[in-house]
């Protein structure tokens, strides 16, 4: 255990009847860190976060933060604050009264009560707002009430649940910047649930992938993005072409095949469509899909190890729909996964 550990999830078991949903899951998280708790549908993320506000009672381990074992803790005494997919106002009231509302169930009133929402609408930009009731605010602007809702409440830990999923693209790069600001600012930790990878290696200083209730890699952005340790996670983030190694080869489902230079030893090896040399090279394939994307250009190609996804410039040559392509994997540009399957 770590000294500058704040929350710590050790052995942390959960499960819905007989079904477990996360088994022994140790994670420790650093005070004022931003963290991702990222994977698809089913892996437990979203079961995890629940047992940390209080939402759901754990089978097995301990929860602590910041040095007390809240594992038993109701929710409401956990100073750990949860911002819901669905933000879940009360359409009646005002701006400024959604923000109060926890304030005033604490027994404030008053002056300080006015001067403490005050604050809080002001920290996400929204004093303007005060008066105004939350239908009539666009999707992001509801967002940040519910953001500052909690956040008056001083919590240690503040979850997000999906926290940008309801909001077009547009806004959602606004939201980034608005929950990096309002998080560096405050010094709160954060943990965040996303099944988009995008929006994790966005924000995260930290990011936590998980697969059938375990953390399958624990890394910065950088680290997930560029070195990931399985095919579930290079598939995850983005690898699109995945192969096993096996006797020397690389493997997939409909074939094998030789590669130029000595295979390291892993697993298997991962390319992104960019890291594919399209052109040349000892291998070929068949075009059978084409796209321009502005400044590059998309290619599907079938091969002897299946489909095979390229990028390139677009100002190269355009190869036909049809047409015989030579291409290479080129080994030095592949991730090296330790887990395959």
């Amino acid at each position: 255990m770590s000294d500058t550990s704040f929350l710590i999830l050790d052995k942390l078991s959960l499960a819905y009847g007989n079904t477990v949903a996360v088994k022994d899951l140790d994670l420790e998280i650093k005070k004022g860190e931003l963290l991702a708790l990222l994977g698809p549908s089913g892996c437990g993320k979203t079961t995890t976060m629940r047992s940390i506000a209080g939402l759901m009672t754990p089978v097995g381990g301990r929860i602590r933060l910041d040095g007390a074992d809240i594992t038993r803790v109701a929710a409401n005494k956990r100073a750990v604050g949860l911002v819901f997919q669905s933000y879940a106002l009360f359409p009646h009231l005002t701006v400024f009264e959604n923000v109060a509302f926890g304030l005033k169930l604490k027994g404030m009133r008053g002056t300080e009560l006015e001067a403490k929402v005050s604050a809080g609408l002001k920290s996400v930009g929204l004093a303007a707002f005060a008066d105004r009731k939350t239908p009539e605010l666009s999707g992001g602007q509801q967002q940040r009430v519910a953001l500052a809702r909690s956040m008056v409440m001083e919590p240690k830990v503040l979850l997000l649940d999906e926290p940008l999923s309801n909001l077009d693209a547009r806004l959602r790069l606004e939201m980034r910047t608005e929950l990096q600001r309002v998080q560096k600012e405050s010094g709160v930790t954060m943990i965040f649930v996303t099944h988009d990878q995008v929006e994790a290696l966005a924000l995260a200083d930290r990011i936590v992938v998980m697969k059938n209730g375990a953390i399958e890699q624990i890394g910065t952005p950088e680290e997930i993005y560029n070195h990931p340790v399985s095919s579930f996670v290079a598939d995850f983030v983005g690898f699109e072409n995945i192969f096993a190694i096996r006797d020397g080869k690389l493997v997939a489902g409909t074939g094998e095949v030789f590669l130029s230079g000595k295979l390291p030893e892993a697993a298997g090896l991962a390319w992104r469509p960019r890291a594919i040399s399209l052109g040349s090279g000892p291998l070929k394939g068949i075009v059978r899909g084409v796209s321009f994307a502005g400044g590059t250009r998309e290619y599907v190609l079938e091969t002897p190890l299946g489909i095979i996804k390229a990028e390139v410039d677009a100002t190269l040559l355009a190869h036909a729909l049809g047409s015989d392509v030579a291409f290479d994997l080129p080994v030095e540009s592949a991730a090296r996964l330790k887990r395959f399957g």
